[in-house]
C-alpha cells in the first residue's frame, strides 16, 4: 500500500526524491498514511478543487477494500 502511494505521487511532482510515505496502523483493520512533499508540489497533489487528492484517496479505499481494511491518507506541510 506504502510503495503504491509513494509511486502515484512521485510521478506528480517535480521533486520525487523529496516524497515521504509514513505508514500507521492504529488497529489491525485501519491504516493511516501521511504523505510530506515539497512546499512547491502540495498544490500538484492536492489539485484543483481537491480533485487529485480525492481521486488518489478513492483508489487507496479501493485497494484497502479489497484488502478488507480502512485505509486513510493526509497530506502533512
Amino acid at each position: 500500500m506504502k510503495e503504491f502511494i509513494e509511486f502515484i505521487i512521485k510521478q506528480m511532482v517535480d521533486k520525487p526524491d523529496k516524497v515521504i510515505v509514513e505508514e500507521t496502523a492504529p488497529n489491525e483493520k485501519t491504516i493511516e498514511l501521511k504523505v510530506k512533499v515539497d512546499r512547491s508540489d502540495i498544490g500538484k497533489v492536492i489539485g484543483k478543487q481537491g480533485k487529485n487528492i480525492n481521486a488518489i484517496r478513492t483508489l487507496l479505499t479501493a485497494v484497502g477494500a479489497k484488502n478488507r481494511y480502512r485505509a486513510t491518507l493526509q497530506v502533512v506541510e
